[in-house]
């Protein structure tokens, strides 16, 4: 017969992430995998290997949601796809689009004890819009096209591909593997033969036929006319409305930022919207903002989800009219039975609804002194923050000053990762997003860890930007190994480490509650020669060095421009700021 191709399945998944403009997959290499590798480098897709597969697909996480396609992640079977669970999840509860992929046991071989074998697929289902496992050749390319565009559909989030080995491998090699090597004689050998042979053929019949590569189309959903019409009303008779934006407002295909500009209203940013504002704006309140919508008479909620982070629905005012804007049907009605109830609930993306809300509410704004006496409300609180940070610690620097210098002094394309619990959270109430898109944190899974992939992911898509990771001491150990994958791959970034040595959101309540502090203790370790060993620069900064600070942040700076990635270990003090602020 005729010579089979020399080509293999890892050829038609790297043709097709490159005709949906895939640039980058992140890995950490297994044999299972190699040939989407190679052929996705040929193709001129970067490949980017990490130290953890978890920090593969935060890495593809921050991509999704920096670059609004799909991010990518390649991992082996086994324990490299187990790896992955936590970053998937996270990716689920985030509402990133991302596509990981894994190797798999050859298909003739699933359950009989290959090595690395295991149910993959019913692991992934739940965490997963879609899961498939590949059986022949010919099936990948249309199995990829799908997963991107469902990635991206309805409310994003991951899906997963499994590749049996045997699919991605050219035939010669397929077939000196399934070549059986001692058969039994007679009938039994011949049946055995026949259906391998039958198998194989099975396996590549078709596969190298011409397929279409190009991307689905991808669905979103969208509010009706009526339901605009019936919120242009609401809003248009408010004295006192709020929009409270989630990380939903920031998907694409439409950025929300000039329509809030046009509405006036005031607004309080979670999630991936915070930056959206900029810097300054007069309309974006950052503090108080129990009391704001105990006021409100019109509650927007535009992505913003009534779990934990509203105390289930219970901070909202039973006499405001509420308008909840949201993709997903279950997050946009979570817990309307018990604590709260829409006035109108819209199942559609938030950013297109803003826009067609103000382009219907043109030369309508809200009343002026409204969101200037919210304005004014922040203007006290910020000032008594700035006060504490003024404190004296009873050792080391005070961890509110150090924040407050490093927001000063960050470059205005600067990029906030945050990966920490307690510092970081004093951080998101000190440093200011300086555009939309510049602050990325976990989400609501509250995962820690993601420090190293999201700050990989966003020096990739942004590398003009200076990448900031806004660590704890404590999560720092997740992914300080990553200062290895920053040096190999030319990704400068700085991190900020706040040394406490101590997990100290969880001892702030345990000591009192329990009376005892087991676990929650680390030491000052010398996290920044750890830096130095994996090819960064370290800096060891405590109270001594409280006048240089501005010139350590600013040297730190430089050399990060001139490609080294930097670790500022500063040692921190304790205060009472965001006292009794709890972490369950």
């Amino acid at each position: 017969g005729k010579t089979p191709s020399p080509r293999h399945g890892g050829e038609s998944v790297a043709e097709v992430l490159r005709a949906h403009g895939i640039k980058f997959v992140f890995t950490l290499v297994g044999g299972h995998i190699s040939p989407i590798l190679v052929a996705c480098e040929k193709l001129g897709i970067r490949i980017v290997d990490t130290r953890h597969e978890a920090t593969a697909v935060f890495a593809a996480d921050a991509v999704a949601r920096l670059s609004g396609t799909v991010g990518v992640a390649a991992v082996t079977a086994g324990p490299g796809l187990t790896n992955t669970v936590t970053a998937v999840k996270n990716a689920q509860m985030a509402e990133s689009p991302l596509l990981l992929i894994g190797g798999a046991a050859a298909t003739l071989l699933q359950g009989r004890g290959a090595l690395q074998d295991i149910d993959q697929m019913s692991l992934f289902k739940p965490l997963c819009k879609f899961c498939a496992s590949v059986r022949t050749v010919r099936e990948i390319v249309p199995t990829v096209r799908k997963a991107l565009a469902v990635a991206q559909s309805g409310t994003p989030g991951p899906v997963f591909i499994e590749f049996p080995i045997d699919t991605l491998y050219p035939y010669h090699v397929v077939e000196k593997e399934f070549a059986p090597k001692n058969t039994p004689k007679g009938l039994m050998g011949k049946i055995i033969a026949w259906y391998l042979r039958n198998h194989l053929s099975n396996l590549f019949a078709g596969a190298w036929e011409t397929r279409d590569l190009s991307p689905l189309p991808v669905h979103i959903p969208h509010a009706t006319e009526d339901e605009v019409q019936r919120c242009v009303e609401l809003v248009s008779r408010a004295k006192k409305p709020v929009i409270l934006l989630g990380s939903q407002a920031t998907l694409p295909p439409t950025p929300a930022d000039d329509a809030l500009e046009s509405l006036g209203i005031p607004c309080f940013l979670g999630g991936m919207s915070r930056g959206m504002l900029g810097k300054n704006s007069p309309l974006h309140i950052r503090q108080n903002r129990r009391d704001a919508l105990k006021d409100a008479d019109l509650v927007l909620l535009a992505g913003t989800v009534c779990d934990f982070r509203l105390s289930y629905g219970r901070v909202l005012n039973r006499r405001s009219k509420i308008i909840a804007v949201n993709r997903d049907r279950s997050q946009l009605l979570k817990n309307s039975d018990m604590f709260w109830k829409p006035t109108v609930a819209i199942q559609g993306d938030a950013g297109s609804f803003l826009v067609r809300l103000s382009k219907a509410l043109k030369g309508h704004r809200c009343p002026e002194e409204w969101p200037r006496s919210l304005k004014e409300g922040d203007a006290v609180k910020e000032k008594a923050n700035r006060s504490k940070a003024d404190e004296k610690t009873e050792r080391h620097l005070n961890p509110l000053s150090v924040l407050h210098r490093v927001d000063e002094l960050l470059a205005e394309d600067s990029i906030i990762v945050a990966d920490g619990g307690d510092f970081v959270g004093s951080a998101a109430y000190i440093m200011r997003p300086r555009g939309p898109l510049r602050w990325l944190d976990p989400g609501a899974f509250g995962t820690l860890g993601v420090g190293g992939g999201f700050a990989l992911g966003a020096k990739l898509c942004r590398p003009e930007s200076e990448v900031w990771i806004v660590y704890g001491d404590g999560s720092l150990g997740y992914s300080v190994a990553e200062f290895d994958t920053f040096t190999r791959h030319k990704t400068p970034v700085i991190a900020l480490v706040g040394n406490d040595a101590c997990w100290s959101q969880i001892s702030r309540e345990q000591v009192p509650m329990l009376g005892s502090n087991v676990a929650c203790g680390l030491a000052f370790t010398d996290y920044h020669i750890v830096a130095d060993g994996y090819g960064g620069k370290g800096y060891l900064t405590g109270r001594e060095d409280e006048s240089q600070l501005d010139d350590i942040i600013k040297k730190a700076q430089k050399e990060c421009r001139e490609g080294k990635a930097i670790l500022l270990n500063v040692l921190i003090g304790k205060t009472n700021f965001r006292e009794g602020s709890i972490s369950v």
